[in-house]
């Protein structure tokens, strides 16, 4: 099952980002976490880890106040 990432801006609408997809959880998260401060800088607020058509996860890469 593919894994993949929807990219958010900071009102919660979809942005373009990588279409990129991953073999596993791991493999996802991996790159997420090499590639998210790139992602901060194209308006990209928060991704969402999706597995086929269902929701895992989101996360923000805002940094808390």
């Amino acid at each position: 099952m593919p894994w993949s990432w929807r990219y958010e801006d900071v009102d919660g609408k979809p942005v373009e980002g990588p279409a990129e997809t991953f073999s596993s959880q791991a493999d996802a998260e991996s790159w997420i976490g090499q590639e998210w401060r790139q992602l901060q800088t194209t308006g990209v607020s928060t991704v969402v880890l999706v597995e086929d058509d269902r929701v895992d996860y989101q996360m923000s890469l805002t940094p808390a106040d």
